[in-house]
Parts: structure tokens; C-alpha cells; sequence
């Protein structure tokens, strides 16, 4: 008998859990996970590690030794945290052989303080990458304007990447542009580009947010009817997007050369509205060649009940593409939304690395205290 998981699998879509804590590779729950809901990857962020850090499982014994180091807050994060991902890609090395390296990933990001500092970014990303020491690793970067650059400098450098914080079409395009100058980079330094793996992660359900607050606000009939569907249609239009960008010469060219596309990563998928169906930014983007990060309630959910329809996304692009025409026409900036996201998702990373950042230091000190 078949799963919900296993028919999403089956229809090209990459499973990853959007979820990391050392009690979880511990317990033995992500291992459940890649055998039981099909899960092939792993993506984290400053609010998944501050999380997991508050609740303080399993991180006892290494914070102590940190603090008897002398080590900084900061330091001890890049321990901590450099060493859950290890781990985890550990588990996820069968997973990764047996995809010949598209999955098995396990993502770790660049500090968000660094999200307008390209050459920072660049060498956070090396230090991380180093660090880990796995083939199978992620280094996120976010994609803003300062972004683009180190990620197609990182990219160069061999350096597999997962771009974070993308909500527009046009920033995509730019993002899909600076990893093929890294392909080129690489291959032209004489690295073997076929290494090389990347995602784009597209935001969905912050866009549901945003616009249907604009829209409740109009509270017109036409507006109102409009509600929970932008995130949905501009994810489907990133595709499209996706679909043409590595169509081009310039793409075809060097995917013969061995490297390979960059897969479109449907992030933000735990709906925001409890009055939406829990698995919609699942079931309704659906297509060969994409991953779906999920947290563990939406992965549950779809496991539970999830109704998997086969491809949701090839065919969709004119009804898309009039969901933000009629936004267009409500007097909804599509640009505002997106410039604001990309602004927001960058603050709020900000504020979860200061919280991590806070929860480490009250550990360090108290494991001072507790060794005097």
C-alpha cells in the first residue's frame, strides 16, 4: 500500500525536512523519516538552530567544553551547529550515493548579518563548507542584490549551494543568471563542475500572507476572491521560469559539460491561514525536478491525508500568470511585496540569530558557573 510521501516522491518531487536538532539525529527520528515518509534532505536556519538550542537537548556536554575553551557565542555556534549538519549528512550519505548526489543535502546558512556583504558571505561560506567537511552539504546564501554575487563566486569556488529568501521572479532569474557565471567560473578554473549541486528556494506562503492582507483590507467581492492564491501562482510561475532559463544555450551548454540544473526549492509551505487546507503548498506544486522543504507538521499532514494529484504546476502558467494580473489590477504592487519580503525575511533571520546568539551565551555562562 502506498503513501502520500511515497506518490510525491514518485512524481519528482524531493522530500526535505525543514527541521534540524541533535535530539533528532539522536532519538532516531530523522533516520524514521528518510524510511518511513521518504525525506532526502535536510534544510536549517537561524530560527530552526535557535529553536533547537533553547530547548537545549544533547548540546550539555559540548557546550561546556566550549566554555571551557573560552570560546565566544559566535564561535560556539559555528561548532554546534557545523556539527549537527555533519552528523546529519552522515545519515543522509546512502540517500546521497544512491541519487548520484542530487540528494542526501543537508543546508547550513551564512550568518544573516552578512546577507548585504558579498565578500563576507563568500568567506563565511568557505569556512562553513570546510568545516562540515561533507560532499553532501548546502551552504545557504540569501538572495539579495549583495547575494548574487557571492553566490556565483561561491559557486566558482566548487562550493554547492542552496539560495535562501527568493519571492520574485525577477530576483530568480538573476539568481538562475549567478549560478550559471559559477558554473562557468568553475569550469574554467578546472573544477568538475558535475560536483556542483544547487536549489533556488522560492518562498510561498509569506506571499499568501502579505497579499491577502492588502487584499482584506480592499475588501471588495473581486479582491476578497483572490485571497491564498498569489503564493501558489508565482511559485508555478517560477517554474516557468525555470523551465526557460535552462532551456537557453548558455544552460544546455553547461549541463553537457556535466553540471547540472538548479532545482527550484518550494520553501515557507506550512500554511500561515488555519482556514486553508494544511497540505496546499504541497499538493498544489507538484513536478519532476523540484524539492518541497516541509516543517514536520506539514510532513505529518501529508503523510496523514495528503491527496497527491500527479503535475499541479506544467499547464498552470496563463491562469498564473491572470492571478497577479488581478492583483495588478486591485492595486497591488507585485514589486512592493516582494521588495518587502526579501526586507522582512532578512530582519527575521536577524532577530532569530540574536536569540541563538543570546541562548548560547546564557549557556556558556552557566556551564562556567557549573564547573567553578
Amino acid at each position: 500500500m502506498t503513501t502520500p510521501t511515497a506518490e510525491l516522491a514518485a512524481a519528482g518531487v524531493s522530500i526535505w525536512l525543514d527541521d534540524l536538532s541533535r535530539s533528532r539525529i539522536a532519538s532516531g527520528s530523522l533516520t524514521a523519516f528518510i524510511a518511513e515518509k521518504n525525506v532526502t534532505g535536510v534544510t536549517t536556519n537561524p530560527t530552526i538552530f535557535a529553536a533547537a538550542l533553547a530547548k537545549g537537548d544533547g548540546y550539555q556536554d559540548q557546550v561546556t567544553e566550549l566554555a571551557k575553551a573560552g570560546r565566544t557565542a559566535a564561535e560556539a555556534i559555528f561548532e554546534i551547529t557545523t556539527r549537527d549538519v555533519a552528523d546529519a549528512a552522515d545519515l543522509f550519505a546512502p540517500v546521497f550515493e544512491a541519487t548520484g548526489g542530487l540528494d542526501g543535502r543537508v543546508s547550513i546558512e551564512v550568518e544573516p548579518g552578512l546577507a548585504r556583504d558579498a565578500e563576507g558571505t563568500i568567506a563565511q561560506a568557505k569556512e562553513l563548507w570546510a568545516k562540515v567537511g561533507k560532499p553532501n552539504a548546502l551552504i545557504k546564501i540569501p538572495a539579495t542584490k549583495e547575494g548574487l554575487d557571492a553566490i556565483a563566486q561561491v559557486i566558482g569556488a566548487g562550493i554547492s549551494v542552496n539560495v535562501t529568501l527568493i519571492f520574485s521572479l525577477a530576483r530568480y532569474r538573476e539568481v538562475i543568471n549567478a549560478y550559471l557565471t559559477g558554473l562557468e567560473i568553475a569550469k574554467a578554473a578546472g573544477i568538475d563542475i558535475s560536483t556542483i549541486q544547487s536549489v533556488a528556494s522560492f518562498f510561498v506562503s509569506r506571499v499568501d500572507t502579505e497579499i491577502d492582507k492588502r487584499l482584506g483590507a480592499i475588501g471588495t467581492p473581486e479582491a476578497l476572491a483572490l485571497k491564498s492564491k498569489a503564493g501558489v501562482a508565482n511559485a508555478q510561475l517560477a517554474y516557468q521560469v525555470f523551465e526557460q532559463e535552462f532551456a537557453t544555450e548558455r544552460a544546455k551548454g553547461l549541463i553537457a559539460a556535466g553540471g547540472n540544473a538548479q532545482r527550484p526549492l518550494w520553501a515557507s509551505t506550512g500554511v500561515k491561514d488555519p482556514s486553508l487546507p494544511d497540505t496546499l503548498y504541497v499538493v498544489e506544486l507538484v513536478a519532476a525536478g523540484v524539492v518541497n522543504t516541509m516543517p514536520e507538521k506539514t510532513l505529518d499532514a501529508l503523510f496523514d491525508h495528503g491527496v497527491v494529484r500527479g503535475d499541479t504546476i506544467t499547464g498552470s502558467y496563463a491562469d498564473a500568470a491572470s492571478v497577479l494580473d488581478a492583483l495588478a489590477l486591485e492595486g497591488i504592487s507585485y514589486e512592493d511585496v516582494t521588495n518587502l519580503l526579501e526586507a522582512e525575511g532578512v530582519e527575521k533571520f536577524l532577530v532569530s540569530w540574536n536569540e541563538l546568539t543570546d541562548t548560547v551565551q546564557t549557556a556558556l555562562d552557566s556551564a562556567l558557573e557549573a564547573v567553578k
